[in-house]
């Protein structure tokens, strides 16, 4: 599965600088797979849950923080909508949040 827009990555990892290894570790395993459906991903991510719009929701760092994917199975793709700590996540709408237009203006640091 490919993660489009590296920026919104690391603008996650610039805002959750203890994330770091957790959403890093989870990028470079993502990918190694090409999920033909939910249940072939939930196979490898017994947690992960699905909300509506094939958004996917992945516990990263144990349970300390919730990634929110939107993922496109036939075309092997996916990207971030949202990410953040566990708490914060207990107050958005999995199914409604929306992308963080911050993202497009993050610089990120080469």
């Amino acid at each position: 599965m490919k993660v489009l827009v590296k920026r919104t990555i690391h603008y996650y990892i610039n805002k959750y600088p203890n994330a770091k290894n957790g959403l890093l570790l989870w990028v470079s395993e993502f990918q190694k797979f090409d999920f033909a459906n939910f249940n072939e991903l939930k196979n490898v991510y017994g947690n992960a849950s699905i909300v509506a719009n094939n958004r996917v929701i992945f516990n990263i760092k144990g349970n300390d923080f919730r990634l929110i994917v939107s993922i496109n199975f036939v075309q092997s793709a996916c990207y971030v909508i949202w990410f953040g700590t566990h708490k914060e996540y207990d107050k958005i709408n999995a199914e409604a949040v929306a992308f963080d237009t911050n993202i497009q203006n993050f610089k990120i640091d080469e």
